[in-house]
């Protein structure tokens, strides 16, 4: 099959691509290579991938006529790509035309395939709200814009299966962690301070906030695994993370257990829309597609103090 996985170059799309690739199918990347962070990460991604014979195209799913740059022959749409997480620096419009608008495009695109097989939505369980523990069936109560819009191009794919203009599906992930994992997110940050011995910035009330932390391999073995299971998935909502609940504490001591460091910790105020409690409900996903991660949270961050020490140390 041939595949295309927006945002690439980012965490998890770059892990996704190369499991697909792993798997036989001929996939192409696509990122905009914006600066929301470092360029110098999501250019080592690349070459990860370029290495693996995966080609990414440069393009801004903003432009229109997608069409005009994008193969014709793609099977699969597995879309990452999106303005991510909760940041002072994005602006509403930033998350709206990033994560609406260029998803609206890139389904304009995906109705032009001739033998389109499935579009793959990936959501976030930050569509919940504030407490994410429930089943896909539970009203979305998004308490932020990334949430809010997020909601809103789930909801844009899912409308071409119910007008039975293409099959579609959308996963909900649950804090994805390992390596390659954004530098502003919790592991990758915490682990940078403990080697630059620099302290890290917890918001005020985050410690008891709990977590299903999820390793980046298992999120994309329930990723993946949609292929060959459209007519089960065709339509549906999906999560996919680990049943198992850590605070943000734990996780701190996680990463100073596998370093063998104390590190620094800077008590800051608390960030509006921040998740008090995420817990994957994934009843439906083993049903669907058997889904059983089983990485345990200081294997994941193993993994990642590893990648770490190799590119950054």
């Amino acid at each position: 099959m041939k595949i295309l996985v927006t945002g690439a170059s980012g965490f998890i799309g770059s892990h996704t691509c190369e499991r697909l690739k792993h798997l036989g199918h001929d996939v192409v990347g696509l990122d905009n290579f914006n600066d929301y962070y470092s360029l110098a990460l999501k250019q080592l991604n690349e070459k990860a991938l370029n290495d693996k014979g995966i080609t990414v195209i440069k393009q801004d799913l903003r432009a229109a006529a997608l069409a005009e740059v994008l193969p014709d022959d793609i099977n699969y749409i597995f879309h990452f790509a999106a303005q991510p997480g909760i940041s002072a620096t994005s602006t509403f419009e930033d998350y709206f035309t990033n994560n609406i608008i260029g998803t609206k495009y890139l389904i304009d695109y995906a109705l032009t395939l001739k033998d389109f097989r499935l579009f793959v939505n990936i959501g976030t369980s930050s569509i919940y709200g504030l407490e994410a523990t429930f089943p896909e069936t539970t009203a979305p109560k998004p308490a932020s814009h990334y949430g809010v819009t997020k909601l809103a191009a789930e909801q844009l794919v899912l409308q071409k299966s119910r007008e039975k203009l293409f099959d579609s599906c959308s996963l909900r992930l649950y804090s994805v962690i390992g390596p390659r994992e954004r530098p502003e997110k919790m592991y990758t940050k915490l682990i940078a301070c403990a080697y630059n011995d620099t302290a890290f910035p917890l918001y005020q009330g985050s410690g008891s906030h709990l977590r299903s932390f999820t390793y980046v391999g298992d999120i994309v073995d329930g990723i993946v695994s949609v292929i060959g299971n459209e007519s089960k998935v065709n339509g549906e909502i999906i999560n996919l993370g680990t049943e198992v609940e850590h605070t943000t504490q734990e996780g701190i001591e996680a990463v100073e257990k596998v370093i063998g460091k104390a590190i620094k910790i800077d008590h800051v105020a608390a960030r509006a829309g921040d998740q008090l409690r995420t817990k994957a409900n994934i009843e439906k996903a083993k049903a669907l597609l058997n889904y059983n991660p089983k990485t345990t949270l200081l294997e994941g961050v193993k993994a990642q103090v590893e990648w770490y020490k190799k590119h950054f140390v």
